[in-house]
């Protein structure tokens, strides 16, 4: 089996490298930020992408966006995400791409058997799909509450234009400028996963989202 791995962590990924050589595994590549790993799968075709969810350079969820690209361009592609989080935002889009198969999501810390990691490895290579039940119980969380994505500012924000708020009105009152509300309120929009549109519409299904989480 051949494999792409995607870590910042340099200990970790030569750690990581190691494990998978002695079972027998060729890392055909061996890179530590997003921009890296599109290039190595490109150029070396292997049979799994293993990738952690933060890394540079955005330092946010570049690792697990590049694996959501990268599943997009061949949902044949087995990938198994390796992180010391969920992340809920970008982990539901890779999770269903493909119909499912091939794709995985482990967390670090609840790794404790190196014999049973690298099975997990294979299985997904082969089209399988194992998740950690925790990423599971995070998701499902996720799923009922419309609001978990959310900042705080942004659900201040939110609050306000459930009130009937226009923009200048919860920027006057939250003390930001009218194009920071205008931006809050598209990141709102974009995570709630509202369809485009006319923007008063819009609105009105992200207050509804909100009522029905209060």
């Amino acid at each position: 089996m051949r494999v792409v791995l995607a870590e910042d962590g340099v200990l970790l990924r030569a750690g990581v490298e190691e494990v998978l050589r002695r079972f027998g595994i060729e890392v055909v590549a061996s890179v530590g930020d997003a921009p890296a790993l599109l290039d190595a799968v490109a150029a070396g075709s292997p049979d799994l992408v293993l990738t952690d969810v933060r890394m540079p350079p955005g330092d946010g969820d570049d690792g697990l966006r590049a694996a959501v690209r990268l599943r997009a361009d061949d949902p044949r592609l087995p990938v198994v995400v390796f992180s010391q989080y969920v992340a809920g935002e970008y982990a539901e889009e890779l999770l269903s791409s493909g119909d499912g198969q091939g794709v995985g999501y482990l967390l670090k810390d609840r790794v404790v058997d190196v014999a049973e990691f690298v099975d997990v490895l294979r299985r997904v290579a082969a089209g399988g799909t194992v998740i950690d039940h925790e990423v599971v119980r995070s998701l499902l969380g996720r799923r009922r509450d419309p609001l978990a994505r959310l900042t705080g500012r942004e659900r201040e924000v939110l609050a306000l234009v459930a009130e009937g708020m226009a923009n200048s009105a919860v920027g006057r009152r939250l003390g930001v400028t009218e194009a920071a509300v205008h931006k809050h309120v598209g990141s709102i929009l974009l995570k709630l996963g509202l369809p485009p549109g006319v923007e008063g519409n819009r609105r009105v299904l992200a207050v509804l989202a909100y009522l029905r989480a209060s």
